[in-house]
Parts: structure tokens; C-alpha cells; sequence
């Protein structure tokens, strides 16, 4: 009998031989493979995005529940208005029955946030990008998220990794000879690979053994978090390997062999055509 979990595993057979087959060459299977990974990536991030991000912060700040906001003035009963139109056009013209916006506003927010129309038009710049004639205007809204962004993170950067670097590499003195010993490597580590990316001097001399030093503190760097890097990549190897021998048993019809099989017959065939329209082409020329 055929169930969800019988056809879960066929498909994770199948996706996973087919990323695999990268090993012999790129291929239509690992193309194939590869464009539904990154096709479904965006389209669950987009959608995540939105409805935990877009939809109450920037919508429900603009139309929060009217219940809590509606004084009874005109404007506020022509901004629900406008509210209004959204949730018709959001339902296909009446015809869903989920909304964007829901009826009587977004609740989670007591006040109405009209600085909030900032961010919804500079995310239509963005939209505009799709538009050949107007996607100039995109420029203003990249503009505005990468000097935010670069503030941002320059702040943050500064005192996650400056202002720590600068404290971890201070030497205590009071402590055991164990710690002022690591404590003295990190240092000399430190200066040494700040010397190397110094290039305002020559690195003949002093400067050029210590920038040298600098190099083998790096190379060490890199060697260890490439090696933990390789670590965690078998250590998924291992774990996607134990689940195709799991899904080759007859319990789930005998997925991994049976696909297996089905993805070398397929690849042989394609090499040879793909051999037989490169020797057309050499004949031809």
C-alpha cells in the first residue's frame, strides 16, 4: 500500500541521488534538482517573510484593529476605507475567503503609524524593479536599506567583534601561567596578522617576519575552520547515507536501489547522445 511516508522517502531518494549525481558531471538531473531547491528556498522565505514580518509590522502598524483606533473622524473612516479596498482586492474581488487584510483591521497594535507608509512605499520601489521604465526607482529604496544596514551593522560589529577582539587580547597577569601563556599567543597572533594586511610599509625586515608569522596564525585559522567545516558536511554525509540504506529495505519498496538504478540508466543514455551531438558538430565544422 502506498502512504505519505512511503512517497516522502521516494522523493528524498530521489533529490539526493540526484544532487549526488553532480559527482559524475553536471547533468539534467542535478539541474533539475538544484532549480526546485532554490525555487521552493525563495518562494517558503518569501512567504514566511511576509505573513511573520510584513503583514502585522508594516500593515498592522498602518491598520491596526479599528476597534482600538477609530475615533470617529473622517480621515480615520477614509484610511479604513482605503484599508477596505486592499481587502477586496486581496480576495480576488470577493471571491477567497483569506485575506491580506482582515475585516476591521490587523490586530496586535493600538495606534495608527503613518511614518510606516516610508517602508510600504520604498517596498514598491523595490517591486518597481520589475517594471523596465520605472525600475530606477528601485535604486532610492537600495539606497535607503544599505546606509541603514552599513550603520547598523557598524555599530553592531563594533562592539561584538572590535571592542571583544581588543578585550580578548589583553593579557591578565593575575591569572595562572596557563592563561597569560594562551593569552600572549592570541596577542602576538593578533598584532602579527594585523601586520600582514599593514601595507603602508614594506614588509622587508622586522615588519616582513612578523607579517610572516602573521601568515602561519591565518593559515592555522583557516586550516581549523575548514577542518570543522568538513566535519559538519560528513557528519551530514553520514547521516543522509543511513537514511538511503534505511529506504532500501522492502518496507519502502525498495526506493534507494530501485531510483538508483533508474538515475545510471538514464545518465548512460544521456552521455551517449550528448557524445554522439558533439561528434555531429565536429563532423559539421
Amino acid at each position: 500500500m502506498i502512504s505519505g511516508e512511503i512517497i516522502s522517502a521516494w522523493l528524498y531518494v530521489l533529490l539526493t541521488l540526484c544532487i549526488f549525481s553532480f559527482l559524475y558531471k553536471d547533468n539534467p538531473f542535478y539541474k533539475a534538482a538544484e532549480h526546485l531547491f532554490v525555487g521552493v528556498s525563495a518562494g517558503y522565505v518569501a512567504v514566511l517573510s511576509f505573513w511573520q514580518q510584513v503583514q502585522p509590522n508594516l500593515f498592522g502598524r498602518l491598520w491596526p484593529s479599528r476597534v482600538d483606533v477609530d475615533d470617529g473622524s473622517i480621515l480615520t473612516s477614509i484610511w479604513y476605507a482605503i484599508y477596505e479596498i486592499f481587502n477586496f482586492i486581496s480576495t480576488g474581488f470577493g471571491v477567497l475567503d483569506r485575506s491580506i487584510f482582515p475585516e476591521g483591521g490587523i490586530k496586535g497594535f493600538e495606534e495608527i503609524r503613518i511614518i510606516y507608509m516610508i517602508p510600504f512605499i520604498l517596498g514598491i520601489f523595490m517591486l518597481l524593479r520589475l517594471v523596465p521604465k520605472l525600475g530606477w526607482l528601485a535604486r532610492w529604496a537600495i539606497a535607503y536599506i544599505v546606509g541603514m544596514a552599513a550603520g547598523l551593522r557598524f555599530y553592531g560589529y563594533l562592539n561584538s567583534d572590535v571592542l571583544i577582539q581588543i578585550r580578548a587580547s589583553t593579557i591578565d597577569f593575575t591569572a595562572g601561567w596557563g592563561s597569560i601563556i594562551n593569552a600572549l599567543i592570541l596577542f602576538i597572533g593578533t598584532m602579527c596578522g594585523l601586520i600582514y594586511f599593514f601595507y603602508s610599509t614594506e614588509h622587508k625586515g622586522v615588519v616582513g617576519r612578523l607579517s610572516k608569522i602573521g601568515i602561519y596564525f591565518l593559515m592555522i585559522k583557516f586550516g581549523a575552520s575548514f577542518g570543522f567545516a568538513v566535519m559538519g558536511r560528513i557528519a551530514l554525509l553520514i547521516g543522509t547515507t543511513n537514511h538511503l540504506i534505511d529506504y532500501s529495505t522492502v518496507e519502502y519498496n525498495y526506493s534507494t536501489p530501485i531510483i538508483l538504478i533508474f538515475i545510471i540508466i538514464c545518465l548512460t543514455i544521456w552521455s551517449f547522445m550528448e557524445k554522439k551531438d558533439g561528434d555531429n558538430i565536429e563532423s559539421t565544422v
